[in-house]
């Protein structure tokens, strides 16, 4: 990974490079991965290598992802890496254009599709999973009365929560403490709404 920032996409190119389903997937898929070959990433998506080889290409045009070098690479294959700790989107970035406007929340809300299909996908495998993951995962809603300055500090701390537990368990799984370590999902949502 080229940067351990978070990288804050204010152009409408790359969010509507980044605004396509499999691209998304290809993100995120590379993301926990580290570091793949568009081979290997199509077969966690079920896609064929060419065309999982041009969305890569694509994310890559916009500095989202980049080619990574590493021991081992023979040069037969291309490996790929993520360019950035992760990716932020904000409103304030799209909102000087009804065309911009309507990209940010088009890709807003495909991006919550993907987290629902990702959520419905452990619901449905539940059972699956040994009993210290099923009493260890949730789901948890609360309602708060924040102003924005509020909710803005809430998001942070959880942030900085968030980060620490992944940076630990990251150096743990690198340090071979691999025991029953899986990928973990957290989507949160912060948001003001009327009843």
């Amino acid at each position: 990974m080229a940067s351990n920032e978070s990288r804050r996409v204010s152009d409408l190119g790359t969010l509507k490079a980044f605004g396509h389903p499999l691209r998304m997937k290809l993100y995120r898929a590379l993301y926990i991965a580290r570091q793949a070959t568009a081979s290997q990433l199509a077969e966690q998506v079920d896609e064929q290598v060419s065309l999982v080889s041009y969305h890569l290409r694509k994310l890559a045009d916009h500095g989202l992802i980049e080619a990574a070098d590493g021991p081992g690479r023979d040069g037969r294959e291309r490996w790929w890496q993520p360019a950035s700790k992760g990716l932020s989107f904000h409103d304030e970035d799209f909102s000087d254009a009804p065309e911009k406007a309507a990209t940010h929340t088009a890709v807003s809300r495909l991006s919550f599709d993907q987290h629902i299909e990702l959520y419905r996908r452990f619901l449905d495998a539940f059972r699956s999973w040994t009993p210290p993951w099923r009493k260890s995962s949730f789901a948890s809603e609360y309602l708060a009365r924040l102003n924005p300055e509020e909710l803005a500090a809430l998001e942070r701390e959880l942030h900085q929560v968030i980060n620490r537990y992944e940076e630990q368990g990251r150096a743990r799984d690198e340090a071979g403490d691999t025991e029953n370590r899986e990928n973990v999902a957290m989507h949160l949502y912060g948001f003001p709404f009327r009843t």
